[in-house]
Parts: C-alpha cells; sequence; structure tokens
C-alpha cells in the first residue's frame, strides 16, 4: 500500500498547499490512504466543519487533531458526525469524538488510524500509550487491518521514539507531529515500522511555526501583551512522510520525507516516480 502522512496544516498558506497539490500528488502517486494533521487549520487554531470539509474533499482519507482539538467550539458537535476526524484518543472518557478509525481504500484495503497526545510537556491527559494499545489491539495489523498509522501529538522527541520502539512491527508508521518542524530521522525500524519523529507542517515556512514573525519575536523580546498570533501570508510548503508497505505483513518497506513548496530543500519519494 502507498500512504501519506502530512503533518500539522497552519493557517490558509497550510489550507492552499492541500488544496492545490494534493489532489495532484494522489493521482500521480496512486496513493491508497492520506492522513492529514488539521489541528492548526482555522488560522493556527483548531479546525471547522468547513475547513475539515476542504481538506477531505481535497483527497484526505481522515483529520487527525492535538492539543488545539477544541480550540473552535463548533468542534465539540460537529466532531460527533464527522466519522473521518480524530482528536487524540486518550482525552478523558466523555470527550465527545474518537481516537481511532478504520479507512476502507479504494482496493478494498483496510487502514487503521489512531491518534494520541503525549504528556510531556503539554497538557495532563490519560496514558497514551494504553490508549493506543486499545485501538491497535481491537484491529490487529494483519488480521482485521492491512495497515496501521499511529499520529503521536507530542512535544518530546523521547516520548514519540519510545512509541515508535513499544510498536514496532505491530504498525506501519508512527509518525510525531506538534513541533511544526520536520526532522531528518525517518527511518524503518527493526521490526518493519516507519518512524519520524515530527512530519513538520503544512505551511508558510516564512514565519515562527507557521505563524507571523513580528508579534512572535515580540512575545520573546518584551514579554508583554500583545497582538493576537496571525498565521504567515507566504506560499505554504507541504511536509510529511510517504510510506509504502508490504501488502503481506502490513509493515513498512521504504519510507522518504515530503517537502515540497518554497524555504525548505524539496524531498519526495522518487520511489514512486
Amino acid at each position: 500500500m502507498r500512504l501519506l502522512f502530512l503533518g500539522d496544516v497552519v493557517g490558509r498558506p497550510g489550507r492552499q498547499a492541500i488544496m492545490n497539490r494534493l489532489p495532484v500528488l494522489r493521482e500521480r502517486w496512486r496513493l491508497d490512504a492520506v492522513i492529514v494533521n488539521g489541528e492548526n487549520a482555522a488560522a493556527g487554531f483548531g479546525l471547522t466543519e468547513a475547513i475539515c470539509n476542504d481538506l477531505l474533499a481535497a483527497g484526505a482519507d481522515a483529520v487527525t487533531l492535538g492539543n488545539h482539538s477544541f480550540d473552535q467550539r463548533e468542534a465539540l458537535v460537529f466532531i460527533e458526525r464527522q466519522s473521518k476526524l480524530l482528536r487524540p484518543a486518550n482525552y478523558p472518557p466523555g470527550t465527545p469524538g474518537r481516537g481511532g478509525m478504520l479507512i476502507d481504500t479504494h482496493s478494498g484495503k483496510r487502514v487503521l488510524v489512531v491518534n494520541v497526545m503525549g504528556r510531556l510537556f503539554m497538557d495532563a491527559l490519560d496514558d497514551p500509550f494504553a490508549a493506543a494499545e486499545r485501538e491497535v489491539s481491537q484491529c490487529p495489523l494483519g488480521q482485521v487491518s492491512d495497515a496501521i498509522i499511529i499520529d503521536v501529538h507530542a512535544e518530546a522527541t523521547s516520548e514519540k521514539q519510545a512509541f515508535g520502539h513499544h510498536f514496532d512491527g505491530r504498525v506501519s508508521l508512527v509518525v510525531g507531529t506538534h513541533t511544526h518542524s520536520p526532522t531528518a530521522d525517518h527511518r524503518i525500524l527493526q521490526g518493519g515500522t516507519a518512524y519520524m519523529s515530527d512530519a513538520g507542517m503544512c505551511g508558510d515556512y516564512d514565519s515562527i511555526l507557521g505563524m507571523q514573525k513580528e508579534e512572535a519575536v515580540r512575545r520573546f523580546l518584551q514579554k508583554t501583551p500583545g497582538s493576537r498570533l496571525e498565521p504567515g501570508t507566504g506560499e505554504g510548503t507541504l511536509s510529511g512522510i510517504a510510506v509504502e508497505t508490504d501488502d503481506t505483513t502490513g509493515l513498512a518497506i521504504r519510507c522518504a520525507a515530503l517537502r515540497l513548496g518554497p524555504h525548505l530543500e524539496e524531498s519526495w519519494p522518487q520511489f514512486w516516480d
């Protein structure tokens, strides 16, 4: 199977990059499933139903979230009826929405997508390892699902690496989100799980984490209240990871970083071209 995961969409530049590029890439690379983290898509803070629908219409099969899951209050309602939208599975019981879902692909394969949030330097939630374990055990690789992707929305690289090694050999991909800076450690672990500490962001990289530089810098210099942070306005870059899995085992056989757009050195899965 051919899987593509795209990191945090930040504001209009990130959304526009998705709209402009994803439909072409989906057809060109004959992608089986595309997962997009959309937790910063609404002006950098959360996700609206209209934006979620736009991401899905552009070619995403599922949209994951993170610590900004409910910054837009409407998400408390529409997340219940939008089956392709996931919030971290380790939110407390009773939180609207779900943390895992099975995608039925056009080829008849099934992909389990799991979203969890880390606890180091983040809001205190339930144990993300236990939450992911519950989701994976219900749809084991090679039995119920043909591929499994875990989006670990976390600050600490150590926590993300621990996730990768804990689930190595049992899932297709463990990928980190949240820091908005793509890491150079994409690889296939010993057990056959593809891993990347952070997929980066889909947004304007002439910025500070996708937000306009001036106010962000001022906050570091002055430490006083100021204006609201706003997303950058330049051209957005797609950033993420592409993974090809073995049809028999569901484990990864190839992976590559994806970076398409200005400001970063471009990279793409040349084995699909």
